[in-house]
């Protein structure tokens, strides 16, 4: 398996602004004024079966260096998630926050759904250096699309868009015009922008030790088998984090605050 992680992650962002140009147009706004964007963490999306679970697609991460560090559950979206580190603490390279959809949890319909479109699978896609960034390798109609949404709007945002980076993450610390997310969040709106709302534009506090915001969702065309829809794709993220009592900076996630952050993909 090939190790270059700095492929890996430079693949994953070119499929990202490919289907998520917002990002793209607030990096430039940011580089505009001078700044150097540190990615604080990249997060992907999967199914807690094994062929795809978060251990087979963090395999590429480790093979090329990261370490698992926090785990976290959500009951109320029924995820387990984990991230991972780079051992090295190499800079510019990102946390990775993946997360799992625990089947078990949901209706045997969405369970068979979901497996239909595990078993197109091609059987070698998880030993692949590329699985992380593989895309959707099923097909999907848009009846099925409606069927999950019904029940997990993260089941059907997998369905659609399958193995790619959900989002990626600012790390507004390393900005130097933008005091607080706050600013931050007030020079994106003014562009335009809309933001995430739910539990309020900011999630998390100083207390918590880090803080979140996101943009929405893109509204993107995906071809389905038997149409093509506009629904949410990805979005932008924004993490300031804070110093612990010993000094360090907070590195891991809050999962309060991340739950309300998934809801950046789902429809409105």
């Amino acid at each position: 398996m090939s190790r270059d992680i700095h492929t890996l992650l430079e693949r994953l962002w070119n499929d990202y602004t490919a289907i998520n140009p917002q990002a793209g147009r607030i990096h430039e706004l940011l580089a505009s004024r001078g700044e150097t964007i540190v990615s604080d963490h990249i997060a992907l999306r999967t199914f807690d079966d094994p062929r795809v679970s978060v251990a087979a697609l963090s395999r590429s991460f480790v093979a090329g260096g990261y370490e698992a560090r926090g785990e976290y559950t959500f009951p109320e979206k029924k995820l387990f998630a984990r991230h991972f580190e780079h051992a090295s603490g190499e800079a510019g390279l990102p946390r990775v926050f993946i997360s799992e959809l625990k089947l078990g949890d949901f209706s045997p319909a969405l369970r068979k759904r979901v497996a239909a479109l595990l078993d197109q699978m091609p059987a070698d896609l998880p030993k692949r250096d590329d699985f992380p960034v593989a895309g959707r390798p099923w097909n999907l109609a848009v009846a099925e699309y409606e069927h999950l949404r019904q029940e997990s709007e993260y089941a059907a945002w997998m369905s659609a868009f399958g193995f790619r980076a959900n989002h990626f993450t600012v790390l507004v610390n390393a900005l130097k015009s933008f005091d607080t997310l706050e600013a931050l969040n007030v020079f994106l709106k003014q562009r335009g922008f809309a933001l995430n709302a739910t539990g309020g534009e900011i999630k998390g506090s100083p207390g918590e030790y880090l803080q979140q915001s996101s943009t929405l969702a893109s509204q993107v065309p995906v071809a389905f088998t038997d149409s093509k829809q506009t629904i949410p794709g990805c979005y932008y993220e924004f993490a300031r984090r804070y110093p612990l009592p010993d000094g360090t900076l907070f590195s891991g996630f809050v999962a309060k605050s991340a739950d309300k952050i998934f809801q950046s993909t789902d429809r409105r």
